[in-house]
């Protein structure tokens, strides 16, 4: 029996349901990926500040170095879950001045320290390399996932060699690679001496459903993902193979010559301290509260803690005439951030409120809550970040 064509509009109420399915499936990983940024950042939130407090205590320079480490690590950590969690919700990510040399030499550490010490690192990067536009997290995890699969290709003792150069594109170069234009270019470059990728395969192993591991030993998902962030900043990339003597990895990506130089080297400057004002801290995640209470106490401010919205109600209305800021997370149980500063408002009209949360898209929700939010701060912020802030309100 001869199956029947369907109905026109049976055709279209499934390619529908279809489309529904599909966009309840993207909300669902954006709201999942959203629940694990929070808790993230929850927990980068008093690394953040802890490091901050020990870098007042001690004195010997390893130390510091260790604990600018952390810093540093408990920084990018925040900066991949923002990414993890822009990619969820198919945003682009943040376009910020990026300068080369130390983009290569944060990931030169990170390998140094997590690769096998049988492969030699060796790193080439000037001092006047032109300066780029793009999401530095983004950029950090392309060149991340490049090194890692030259590591990969290595099976016994061997080299990585990672270079960036300033490159020019002429007419001539641009005629004979479709997706190059004329112009300024950064070029960052991966080489290793490991096995070579066959002449067969090398034109798909940027493709996401490729893999030339075997099951159990992951994927090569990185590359098809290197491939989206170079696109994503209107760059393109290259590879060179020789099986038995290695591969090399060419990325261009559109430089700005007028940025050339090294990054501006910041110094540390004195944190502000308190007066003696009191701060009600409001968050239901007891390392958050205590960190922060240490913190704000060692720099002259008197603290009251709350684990969700009631508790810090009942203090705020005891303590309403002694308190001149609130902080409160925006995601707690038993009464949440935009309830607690709705009822906050309710007592004193000129509260003065910081709202915090472990999801930066909560900013907008923050400040649509009242006006008595005079700042957002998204987790993990530092001590710097949360005293500079409390000082302007106080100011105001």
């Amino acid at each position: 029996m001869k199956s029947r064509p369907l109905p026109l509009a049976c055709s279209f109420s499934n390619s529908l349901i279809r489309e529904q399915a599909s966009l309840l499936d993207k909300a669902q990983d954006a709201t999942l990926a959203a629940g694990i940024a929070h808790d993230l950042n929850n927990i980068l939130a008093p690394i953040s500040m802890a490091v901050e407090l020990l870098k007042m205590r001690v004195t010997d320079g390893c130390s510091t170095e260790l604990l600018d480490t952390i810093a540093n690590s408990a920084k990018r950590g925040a900066d991949m879950v923002g990414q993890v969690l822009s990619f969820a919700r198919g945003m682009e990510g943040q376009r910020v001045e990026i300068h080369p040399r130390q983009l290569i030499l944060e990931i030169e550490g990170i390998l140094r320290g997590t690769f096998r010490k049988d492969i030699a690192m060796e790193v080439m990067a000037s001092r006047d390399l032109w300066a780029i536009h793009g999401d530095p997290t983004q950029l950090h995890q392309m060149l991340l996932n490049l090194c890692v699969n030259a590591r990969d290709a290595i099976s016994g003792p061997g080299k990585i060699l990672i270079t960036a150069d300033n490159v020019e594109i002429d007419a001539s170069f641009a005629a004979m690679n479709l997706e190059a234009k004329e112009g300024p270019h950064l070029c960052f470059e991966v080489e290793d001496t490991g096995q070579g990728i066959p002449s067969e395969i090398i034109d798909k192993i940027l493709d996401p459903f490729f893999t030339t591991k075997s099951v159990g030993r992951g994927t090569d998902r990185g590359l098809s993902i290197t491939l989206a962030i170079v696109k994503s900043h209107g760059g393109f990339i290259r590879i060179f193979s020789e099986p038995g003597v290695g591969t090399r990895f060419r990325v261009y990506l559109p430089a700005h010559p007028e940025l050339a130089g090294a990054a501006p080297s910041r110094e540390r400057t004195e944190l502000p301290h308190g007066n003696g004002e009191t701060v009600l801290v409001v968050d239901d995640e007891a390392s958050i509260r205590q960190i922060t209470r240490q913190t704000l106490e060692f720099f002259g401010y008197h603290t009251l803690l709350a684990a969700d919205g009631h508790q810090a109600l009942s203090l705020y209305a005891i303590y309403q005439s002694t308190i001149g800021v609130v902080l409160t997370d925006m995601m707690m149980p038993v009464m949440d951030g935009p309830a607690t500063i709705r009822k906050l408002m309710e007592i004193n009209p000129a509260v003065k409120i910081i709202a915090t949360s472990g999801i930066p898209a909560n900013r907008e929700l923050a400040h649509l809550s009242g006006t008595g939010v005079k700042n957002f701060l998204p987790k993990p912020y530092t001590a710097e970040t949360l005293l500079t802030c409390l000082k302007q309100i106080l100011a105001e």
